[in-house]
């Protein structure tokens, strides 16, 4: 790597960093470029645009989650559904992985207005979510992802949702439900 580069990644660091303590809203020129350490002039430099710096950005706050999920539910055995659910939703619940969900929600919303970079990111980040739940889950073993994960992707996203707007209760309820619709349908 050259110089150049190497602060262009020193800066995609420290901006989603500031990113995940102050929110996707807080991603403007100005607060990022004083969280990279650097104006908004040399930020322009590094980057074409506010979308590739965004990208680039976001794209490292979805690998550092990932990582954390890797750690916290490595991949091994396959999983059943309500088996991987549990993990999973306990995982999301956590300190450590409330500011990237707090980012996810912020992204999606922007996501489901049309904006650019947001909605082609919040694609990529979702597949690259459905590719993980794969590694993870029991299902077909052909190369295509079991049916189920799809649901899965679904219920978390759902559930996750609910929580974050204060109806935990009706998450947890879900959660528990989808556990024994799937424990049922196994017997």
């Amino acid at each position: 790597m050259n110089v150049r580069s190497d602060r262009r990644q020193a800066a995609i660091d420290r901006m989603a960093d500031h990113i995940l303590l102050e929110g996707l809203g807080a991603a403007t020129l100005r607060p990022l470029a004083a969280a990279a350490g650097t104006s908004d002039r040399m930020l322009l430099y590094y980057f074409a645009d506010k979308d590739e710096l965004l990208t680039a950005t976001l794209g490292r706050i979805a690998a550092r989650m990932t990582a954390e999920l890797d750690d916290a539910i490595p991949i091994g055995p396959l999983r059943s559904f309500p088996v991987l659910l549990e993990e999973v939703w306990t995982a999301l619940s956590s300190e450590s992985l409330k500011p990237f969900m707090h980012v996810w929600l912020d992204l999606a919303a922007g996501a489901a207005r049309g904006l650019q970079p947001h909605l082609d990111l919040a694609g990529e980040i979702a597949g690259g979510f459905l590719a993980w739940v794969t590694s993870r889950l029991e299902g077909k073993s052909d190369g295509e992802p079991p049916l189920s994960a799809a649901l899965f992707l679904t219920s978390i996203e759902g559930m996750y949702l609910l929580k974050a707007i204060g109806c935990g209760a009706i998450a947890d309820s879900a959660m528990t439900e989808l556990a024994a619709c799937s424990q049922r349908r196994r017997r």
